[in-house]
């Protein structure tokens, strides 16, 4: 690099590769369309390299502008972390981004938030909701909870407990259909699963044969879809037994042939421990997780 780029131009940079145009960027960051533009050229001058190429979906980025993608992220993750933590050190207020699955975001945190909120008005959650396991160490995301033990070091984990998930239907379903007692009869029925077999999805189906994505009369990759659809009645499905015990409409079937235990670990980087924000959420979701499983 010919000079040292400032920020600046690597957040419009990241801002345009996200958003996949100058305009699209330019609203993003509050900028006009020509600032956004000679950011993007100062950043091309610097570094000596094209890039993005016009294309007619608009901006595609170059191989150089890839091979920059993840510092770029990187970048803006810990430039919004740093502001997290500037907002105050020793107050149990501020922002604190959490991620977790979508079926734990949705049905377990909100309750624990809800009191959380109320002991410590200060604070702000940010939740997102993914079944990917976000990056800790790039400050994707404060505090993860996680149905995998974290691998990545220097982060502090705790595991809080495990949840169970087996087959299940609504009890109008069952009355119309009947429950069935072994795979045989559970492949008649109307079943719920995936659209896409990732290889851990994969692993976990072969060891139930005939169990296979051809077998599902609904497909969709969202957990969130697939339990509301199990409590419309659609068919029989993937649900966490925590969940369906406090819902007497949903009933568990085929026990003896499907059961899966996942554990529950909570994480966040070893240098927010010492902020009292952080440590008041890491506490309340391990706490608040502890007490799915009783």
């Amino acid at each position: 690099m010919s000079t040292d780029p400032s920020w600046d131009l690597f957040r419009t940079f990241a801002a345009v590769l996200r958003e996949g145009s100058l305009s699209a960027a330019a609203r993003v960051l509050g900028m006009t369309q020509p600032s956004v533009a000679r950011h993007i050229d100062a950043l091309e001058a610097a570094v000596g390299a094209k890039l993005f190429v016009r294309t007619q979906r608009g901006l595609s980025p170059t191989d150089r502008g890839l091979a920059l993608r993840s510092h770029a992220e990187s970048m803006v993750a810990t430039s919004a972390a740093l502001l997290r933590a500037a907002s105050g050190a020793e107050d149990v207020s501020g922002t604190v981004r959490i991620t977790a699955s979508e079926v734990v975001g949705a049905e377990h945190l909100p309750p624990i938030l809800a009191d959380l909120r109320r002991a410590h008005p200060g604070l702000a959650i940010e939740l997102v909701l993914s079944n990917a396991v976000t990056d800790l160490l790039q400050r994707q995301a404060d505090i993860a909870v996680r149905m995998v033990e974290p691998a990545q070091q220097a982060l502090v984990a705790r595991k809080v407990g495990a949840v169970t998930v087996g087959f299940h239907a609504h009890r109008d379903y069952l009355a119309a259909r009947g429950v069935p007692r072994t795979m045989e009869e559970l492949l008649a029925h109307d079943l719920i699963g995936m659209d896409t077999e990732t290889p851990a999805i994969r692993a976990v189906l072969q060891r139930y044969p005939g169990l296979t994505r051809d077998a599902f009369a609904l497909r969709v990759d969202s957990d969130l879809a697939q339990l509301a659809a199990i409590r419309a009645g659609y068919g029989i499905g993937f649900c966490q037994v925590e969940i369906a015990r406090h819902e007497p409409d949903l009933v568990r079937v085929t026990p003896q042939l499907f059961s899966l235990e996942f554990p529950l670990w909570v994480a966040m980087h070893e240098d927010l421990r010492g902020v009292a924000r952080y440590r008041a959420v890491f506490d309340a979701l391990a706490e608040g997780l502890a007490r799915i499983g009783g």
